[in-house]
């Protein structure tokens, strides 16, 4: 059983801000796990303010393939990603890499998709919601227009209220599209944050994303009860035991492979929130289509999908998911649905 992994650099369409900071390329690393003539293919997208690098993510994955190599069965992931997790304190975007890479493996040896082998319905997948981060208005105004083909738009706010107000007012001058709100804890105080839900609410906006400070959980309990939307959990909710924490505070979570260490855990992590009663959303960092096509695999699960991050890169490397009409329509190859390009 051999782990490969080498850099790759994600280069944007257009210069990407949110709330704390504008970025024009993602660092990332691609992983290969080779076992009986099968290739499984992985990744790890970093933003840096997230903490991870390629540099970390290398030491990381030079740590699992000495481990990978010691395995038997690499079905038994139940095992297997414990036992990888455990190896280091951090490194979700690496271990999830390697999760990726063997679900990849799996599917392939079983000759199935993950979405079959969990018994779910493609056509059940949602509409992928695309994402516009803070810029002046008028580019706002531009990519609201040249987003025509989505059914819903997420929105990046956060900077300041004034900002925040111009840019749901520009977009609103040039579509009625549904929208979603991801203030990226950049709303520190909670009356103000109330007031610009409310405003929200009547621009027609579906949800808000993360609008306090991961620590302000208080804060963010008491907008809960107030709030005419529903609030996600991102910051708030990396892993599978902030889920039971966020139940307080938020209607729902967002989950994100490279935050929670890839698919076994986000699975677990969907059937946990549907049992608390939350709703859920699966996100995305800007990834290639490898990581978005391993989301899609769950995609069928869950109320919300925003898995735009191989649209948003220029130098996609895999063919997988792709998106007609809005929807996110799963690829029927095995393993994650991906091929190499």
């Amino acid at each position: 059983m051999l782990l490969r992994h080498a850099p790759y650099t994600l280069a944007l369409r257009h210069p990407f801000g949110i709330a704390s900071h504008t970025r024009t390329s993602t660092p990332a690393t691609l992983t290969t796990f080779e076992h009986e003539g099968i290739t499984g293919y992985g990744e790890a997208a970093m933003p840096p303010y997230l903490g991870e690098s390629q540099a970390t993510a290398a030491a990381f994955l030079d740590r699992a393939a000495a481990h990978l190599a010691t395995v038997r069965d690499p079905f038994q992931l139940e095992e297997i990603l414990p036992a990888l997790d455990a190896l280091a304190p951090g490194n979700t975007a690496a271990k999830a890499a390697v999760d990726l890479a063997l679900h990849d493996w799996i599917g392939k040896k079983l000759g199935a998709p993950w979405h079959r082998i969990w018994g779910l319905d493609p056509a059940k997948a949602p509409v992928t919601s695309f994402t516009l981060g803070i810029d002046s208005p008028d580019v706002v105004r531009q990519k609201a227009r040249e987003a025509a083909a989505f059914k819903i738009i997420k929105v990046k706010l956060g900077r300041d209220d004034a900002t925040d107000r111009a840019i749901i007012t520009a977009i609103r001058e040039v579509t009625d599209v549904p929208l979603t709100i991801d203030a990226n804890q950049g709303w520190k105080n909670r009356d103000d944050a109330l007031r610009l839900i409310e405003w929200c609410a009547t621009r027609g906006v579906v949800f808000i994303e993360q609008p306090m400070p991961k620590e302000q959980l208080d804060d963010t309990a008491w907008l809960r009860d107030r709030s005419p939307l529903p609030l996600i959990a991102d910051e708030n909710c990396q892993r599978l035991a902030d889920v039971k924490k966020c139940a307080g505070a938020f209607h729902g979570v967002n989950i994100k492979l490279m935050k929670c260490t890839g698919l076994r855990e986000a699975h677990k992590m969907i059937l946990l929130a549907r049992a608390l009663g939350l709703k859920v959303m699966l996100g995305c960092m800007t990834e290639t289509s490898c990581a978005i096509s391993a989301a899609a695999q769950l995609s069928p699960l869950v109320d919300w999908a925003d898995l735009d991050g191989a649209l948003l890169i220029k130098n996609d490397c895999f063919r997988g998911t792709t998106v007609v009409d809005g929807k996110l329509v799963l690829s029927a190859h095995p393993g994650l649905g991906v091929e190499k390009i």
